[in-house]
């Protein structure tokens, strides 16, 4: 089973971001932090015979918490969850938010992966998309986490940024792979609803759906040139692409969202955390003053048929490179990929989107670059 839990605070929000995350002031994120202690504690205790394989802590930015309330987080986890030997425990850092301090605390409290925002290496990027921090700021937060001792790390990387360009995205590209991370994940703006970022862009976002030229965001022909570039840069630098926007070094795939993706379960704690237990999907709630009242009650609770089991099995499992084992499918199902689902698979690799292997059924790399009206066939 794998275990995330939510730290919903940041220093500032970014015009992009939809996150279920917001600035806070610090007595509210003491409260948060002992209402959370009081759900881990009571979550850990219905959870006892469950080994943990993978911890993820995000947010928000975990970092942005005091040392002693980082280590003290990490020791309730220690405490109270039985942790699988060599569990892969993940810290979301934004960079700006790390000192030597934290780095310590968190290599001290067992974190053996820390995930770093940098999103761009360019300072009117940054600047664009809100980021607190400046390139030099990561450069320094990168060196920090190394100096804890810390040998697992991931760099947040984005692209169709308004005004990038091809040669400021290989830029960052290279500037990042100068320092050798285990893993980098690399990820198209997407400019969603309800952020700044929509107000400013949409008209500009719809020009581009409509195959017209956009003012500021990149030509879908830009998109698809920096969604190429990254492949083929990383690839020559020896990442393999494991899922459509993940690429890591060997052996360094991050194991919490391949559960994800494979139908793990997972337990969600925190404001606004999901969880998936037992073919039950549910959340808890999203306002910060029911959490801080310790309403920690289930919401939103589904149970996922064995029809929507095998969706999600395959929606989610078309995410990963090698894609979805044939096998796999029939000992959680009893049925066939092909009695399920025959003739969609037949007419998806006709068009050339899927890849029958033999043993997996796989996105193609022109399956790859449509993947979002694949993955729907399956819903």
């Amino acid at each position: 089973m794998e275990l995330y839990i939510h730290i919903p605070f940041c220093v500032r929000k970014c015009a992009y971001c939809d996150f279920l995350s917001a600035p806070a002031d610090q007595d509210t994120i003491g409260r948060y932090m002992e209402c959370l202690e009081k759900q881990l504690v009571r979550q850990a205790a219905s959870f006892k015979n469950r080994v943990i394989d993978t911890v993820f802590i995000g947010g928000g930015t975990p970092t942005i918490l005091r040392i002693e309330q980082l280590s003290r987080l990490l020791a309730a986890v220690q405490e109270h969850f039985a942790l699988a030997a060599g569990a892969e425990i993940t810290v979301e850092a934004n960079p700006g938010t790390i000192t030597a301090g934290k780095a310590r605390a968190l290599a001290d409290g067992g974190v053996n992966r820390v995930s770093l925002g940098l999103q761009s290496a360019s300072e009117r990027e940054l600047r664009l998309l809100g980021r607190i921090h400046t390139y030099d700021d990561f450069l320094r937060s990168y060196g920090l986490v190394r100096e804890a001792g810390i040998r697992n790390v991931n760099v947040d990387l984005m692209s169709a940024l308004p005004g990038q360009t091809i040669t400021s995205y290989e830029k960052t590209l290279h500037q990042v792979l100068s320092l050798h991370p285990e893993h980098i994940s690399a990820y198209s703006l997407i400019i969603e609803e309800g952020t700044p970022f929509y107000e400013q862009y949409r008209a500009d976002e719809k020009l581009r759906d409509e195959g017209e030229e956009p003012h500021v965001l990149p030509s879908e022909e830009s998109e698809r040139a920096m969604y190429e570039l990254t492949g083929a840069l990383l690839a020559d630098y020896g990442y393999e692409r494991y899922e459509i926007s993940n690429y890591a070094k060997a052996g360094f795939s991050c194991r919490h969202n391949i559960g994800y993706w494979t139908g793990e379960e997972y337990l969600g704690l925190g404001l606004g955390a999901s969880s998936y237990i037992e073919e039950n999907r549910f959340c808890n709630t999203t306002d910060l003053r029911a959490y801080l009242e310790e309403d920690f009650a289930p919401r939103e609770v589904q149970h996922l048929s064995k029809a929507d089991r095998m969706a999600e099995f395959f929606y989610l499992g078309l995410r990963m490179t090698a894609g979805v084992a044939k096998a796999e499918f029939v000992r959680r199902f009893g049925l066939s990929a092909e009695a399920v689902y025959g003739d969609v698979l037949k007419e998806l690799t006709a068009q050339e989107l899927l890849a029958d292997t033999g043993t997996h059924y796989r996105l193609t790399p022109y399956g790859r670059d449509v993947s979002n009206q694949v993955l729907y066939r399956f819903l």
